[in-house]
């Protein structure tokens, strides 16, 4: 009943549309949507077509954009974070109905071709395959394959890249020691994946905020450039591993041959622990595939010019090493829920500033919005008689020894050259975490926006020195936020 009077709504948006009025109907389907499958595993198909089409009707792509952001942020994010065996499989479901939707509309007919040449010439041949591979125990690689190449699919955002790919390419390149190691993905691994890795990284950007077309046909971009690197090679000559990536749509979207693909199901496969990070999975699934059983932590090779500045910084902060650095990020990745709000993080550097012998560097973040808030966090620092500077990492031979804080604007490579010369990292969770502690660096996460216990222990930073998480619970609406108790806890962790 509710999905004729959904679309009867939507026949008046479509008469007189605007961004409001498409985004307000898209977010109330796309809730309900959720509503019906958390009350009674309910899979309501026409909710999903009626957002599909919502998402792909317009000539003004701010429009569609309204509806793919709530089909996306609202449905498939909240399927994929709660790392439960049932939620994948309605995920595979629901990306097989909208790949089904698309091959029908006058933009997908490439896509429908190309799914035609794999036999995938249904949605329920593609659901089929997915559902074959997830259900299926990881396949160890034969002895014959003697990869020359091995293509690896980033996992789109810096932070899972870390925490996941760069464990996959250690790995493989501990076990092939003579293939080439190619990632594909944004142009930023290379800021955290630099020369000293020997990892190739092909650039190819998903757009995480793309419209519902862009963001599955990159597919057909990864696809050519796929055939490009595999042109010559035997069946024993390439492998493609695919750590459920988003340049897939976590692996419903085929590649290459079942033979040549291995795909690692991080969210639902129900014989991994339930208590351990991904990292720790993402061995598991190597030893696997690969035989044996061997770990690797997460790592970063930060670019060599990047290095020699921070470690220049640092020399000026603390020429005699006397003192502790601690490096803070607060972004939280276009997340808010995952901040805690209020005056968390002013109450917070003021607390490490009063420790004797400490200096802070807070990364300015990146837009408006962080440059803004951290820009406030210097100059409340300065009224309180705080020594500040504001610099760009480009201008940190100007920095001054007397700094007690400073604030820097810089790239993901750029923190990731502070984070290393630093004695503790401080963050949410975010991609820095991640970086902090595949440096070996203490790290200490707030972790907030989130009452789900395995998405923790899931996304945790793993790494060789300390690592904890300080849990603030900022969803319960009888929960009250203290932030003098979040700070004296997080003290309580760093002590010796």
């Amino acid at each position: 009943m509710r999905a004729s009077y959904y679309q009867e709504l939507w026949q008046l948006v479509k008469e007189s549309p605007t961004e409001t009025a498409v985004e307000s109907l898209a977010q109330r389907i796309a809730a309900s949507f959720v509503d019906r499958y958390y009350y009674s595993d309910e899979y309501n198909r026409e909710y999903v077509h009626l957002l599909c089409e919502m998402a792909t009707h317009f000539s003004e792509p701010a429009l569609n954009l309204a509806a793919a952001r709530a089909l996306f942020g609202i449905v498939i994010e909240r399927l994929c974070d709660d790392f439960e065996e049932l939620q994948t499989e309605t995920y595979n479901r629901l990306i097989c109905q909208v790949v089904n939707f698309l091959c029908k509309h006058a933009q997908g007919q490439e896509i429908e071709s190309e799914l035609y040449g794999f036999h995938l010439r249904t949605e329920k041949l593609l659901y089929k395959r997915i559902e074959s591979i997830r259900l299926s125990p990881d396949r160890q690689i034969p002895a014959i394959v003697k990869p020359k190449k091995i293509l690896v699919l980033s996992r789109v955002t810096i932070g899972a890249d870390v925490a996941i790919t760069s464990v996959i390419c250690q790995r493989l390149a501990k076990h092939y020691p003579n293939a080439r190691i190619i990632v594909f993905g944004d142009a930023k691994l290379q800021q955290v994946f630099g020369s000293e890795s020997g990892i190739e990284i092909h650039q190819l950007n998903y757009t995480r905020r793309g419209s519902l077309l862009e963001r599955f046909q990159i597919w057909l971009e990864l696809l050519n450039e796929v055939r490009a690197e595999i042109d010559g090679l035997s069946p024993a000559e390439f492998l493609l591993l695919d750590p459920d990536s988003r340049l897939t749509q976590l692996g419903v979207l085929p590649l290459v041959p079942l033979q040549n693909y291995r795909f690692f199901n991080s969210r639902g496969n129900k014989d991994y622990s339930a208590k351990a990070s991904v990292s720790e999975l993402t061995n598991q699934w190597l030893d696997n595939i690969l035989g044996g059983h061997e770990f690797c932590y997460p790592a970063v090779w930060p670019q060599k010019d990047c290095l020699e500045k921070a470690q220049q910084l640092r020399t000026v902060l603390d020429p005699d090493r006397q003192s502790k650095l601690v490096t803070l990020n607060f972004g939280v990745g276009g997340n808010s829920r995952k901040r805690v709000e209020g005056d968390f993080e002013m109450e917070l550097v003021l607390a490490l500033l009063k420790e004797s012998d400490t200096k802070v560097i807070v990364d300015r973040g990146i837009g408006e919005e962080e440059l803004q808030r951290s820009g406030r966090i210097l100059e409340l620092a300065q009224l309180q008689g705080i020594t500040t500077q504001a610099l760009k990492f480009d201008e940190l031979d100007s920095a001054s020894a007397a700094s007690q804080l400073l604030g820097i604007e810089c790239s993901v490579g750029e923190i990731a050259a502070l984070i290393a010369c630093s004695d503790e990292f401080i963050g949410y969770d975010s991609a820095c975490q991640h970086i902090a502690a595949a440096e070996e660096v203490k790290t200490y996460t707030v972790f907030a926006g989130t009452n789900n216990v395995r998405f923790i222990r899931r996304w945790h930073a793993c790494g060789e020195n300390t690592s904890e998480i300080i849990y603030v619970d900022s969803i319960s609406k009888d929960s009250q936020v203290d932030n003098a108790d979040i700070i004296a806890r997080l003290v309580d962790l760093r002590q010796p």
